[in-house]
This record gives C-alpha cells, structure tokens and sequence, in this order.
C-alpha cells in the first residue's frame, strides 16, 4: 500500500517510541496519591513500552548504580531527563543552572542524551494561584535565548546531554510566537525544542506548522492529545493547567487534539531520528486507571506506524 504525504510510513522508522511517569499520574518526586515507582516500572514494561523518561526529579532512584538496577532487570532504557528553570529571570540563573546540571549527570549516567527543560510556570501547580504575571517584560525576554544558549553548550561540554526546551501551560513558553520567539533568538547548537504536541494545542499554536518551518530545530518529542471541550472551559473560566487536567484535558488517542497519525505523518519527512515520548497527564488519578490507557495508546500508535524501539542516534 502507497502512502501520502498525510498518512504515514508504514514503519516511522526515524522515530523511536517511549513513556514517561506523567502518563501514570506522576507529577512529582514524592506524593502520597502517586504509585511508588517500582509499580509504576513493572506496568510500563507490562503495556510493552521499553523506554522512559526520568520524570520528576526524585521519584525514580537518585543513585546511578540503583537506577541502572531498576531499569535494567526490567529490560528499560532511559530516553532523557527533566528539568525545571526561570530562564526569564536573572536572580535564578544560579539555581536554574545547578539544578540542572545534577539531573544531566544523572540522565547521562543512565546513557540518555537529552534533558526536558520545562519553564516555571506563572501559577501554582495545586491552587492554581499566580506566582508571577503571565507576560514577561522586553527586558525580561532580552536573557532568555542568551542563557537557553549557555545553558545548552554547558551541558553539552560538561554531559554530553543536549538541551530541548518544552513549551508549557501556564508557563511564558506556551503560545507558538513564544515558541518561535525563543527558537529564533536562540542558537540550534545548544538550544532545540521539545515539541510537546498538546501544549502546542493547550496554547493555541499549530504543532503541524511548527513541523513544517522548524524542523531542523525539533530535537524530542512528547506526543500528547487535548480535550477541546476542556479547553474553551479553560479559555472561559480562567482555569490552571492543573485544574485544567483535573477535569481531564489530556485525553486518549485517537481523541482530543492534535490527531496523533497526523503528528507522526510529519515526523516522519524530517532528517532527524527522534524519540516520542507518550505523555497523558493523569495526576491525580486511581491506581488501576493508567495501565489500561498505556497499553491502549501504545496499540494505537503502533497503527499509526510507530512501533520502533531503537535507539535515535542522530543528536541534535
């Protein structure tokens, strides 16, 4: 069977399939409503996926020697770690860097390249209240790229981890002018995005767009879908992004926004090998509820063409 530009390969054989804790309701290091993490690896391995991402910083072990464990009697491999950051302000540069800089070594010690560098967001992630305003300054905006960029090449020089940047809700890096406004003030050297489909959606941008004219500077991947309903409810009620996924935002392929098969169609026309993390915001949520859902989501994308667990080795 031919293929279209709108439909993809039959294997998207430059993308390579992962997980990561969020999608089992995991939103931070320690939580009592969370599943203790070797619940949370054995069930990721049962729904057939065979990569991950570290998650929250502290929820899977710190110890190299221990995660390495972990992971390996469970036949995982880790695809990147996560970070949080205020490139915005230059009062946070210190901390910003050093936390960094201990999830990379981690990330590279579990033989990942890539490092998930998610904006502070301006409201709290349980009350919803604001923290800082929604819209930053020129001034503000004129450090952004500069200390993307040095962050990036010293976490290539020091790690050998390359940074992707992860636009989120309620963070100052959400709309796609936002988006591209980092992308072309910053250096593809040391500074890439990680292109995570439903945020992109959450903030009212085009994920197929930013395929088509950036390409060359998508280095990952979080594929996850939007409930539109939810959103005009967000748009009309002034609601979180954690208020907005308690009532279900994120929702299961094939539905919600982006269509999935149409994300993993453009994928497929870029010269780049990439992973593509499954993400499906849960937190909170019933134990018994992720599994099913993973397991689903993985079938679903394995139609779409994405079936591959090889490791990407073009890095960006």
């Amino acid at each position: 069977m031919a293929t279209t530009p709108h439909s993809p390969r039959l294997t998207a054989g430059n993308l390579c399939l992962g997980t990561a804790p969020v999608s089992w309701g995991i939103s931070f290091p320690e939580d009592d409503r969370q599943v203790p993490y070797s619940r949370f690896l054995d069930e990721l391995v049962t729904a057939g996926y065979r990569w991950v991402e570290l998650g929250p910083y502290g929820y899977l072990p710190l110890e190299p020697e221990r995660l390495a464990a972990e992971l390996g009697e469970r036949g995982l491999q880790v695809s990147g770690g996560t970070t949080f950051g205020a490139l915005h302000r230059e009062d946070a540069w210190e901390e910003t860097l050093a936390h960094a800089r201990r999830v990379a070594e981690l990330t590279a010690a579990a033989g990942a390249g890539h490092l998930v560098f998610i904006p502070r967001l301006y409201r709290d992630e349980k009350t919803g209240e604001y923290t800082e305003p929604p819209e930053l300054t020129a001034g503000q905006w004129a450090g952004v790229g500069e200390r993307a960029d040095e962050l990036g090449s010293r976490l290539w020089e020091e790690y050998g981890v390359r940074l992707v940047v992860h636009p989120h809700a309620d963070s100052h890096i959400q709309a796609q002018p936002e988006i591209e406004k980092l992308l072309n003030e910053s250096d593809g050297r040391w500074t890439n995005l990680c292109l995570d489909t439903g945020h992109v959606v959450y903030g009212g941008g085009d994920n197929l767009d930013l395929i088509r004219r950036f390409g060359e500077r998508v280095g990952y991947v979080h594929l996850k879908q939007m409930d539109p309903e939810i959103l005009d409810q967000v748009a009309a009620e002034n609601l979180s992004f954690g208020e907005a996924v308690a009532r279900g935002v994120c929702v299961t392929p094939p539905a919600g926004l982006p269509n999935p098969a149409d994300i993993v169609a453009e994928l497929t026309t870029l010269d780049a090998e990439l992973f593509v993390v499954v993400e499906q915001d849960l937190y909170p949520c019933a134990p018994e509820v992720p599994l099913p859902i993973a397991r689903h989501t993985r079938e679903y994308l394995a139609e779409c063409g994405l079936t591959a667990t090889r490791r990407p080795t073009a890095a960006r």
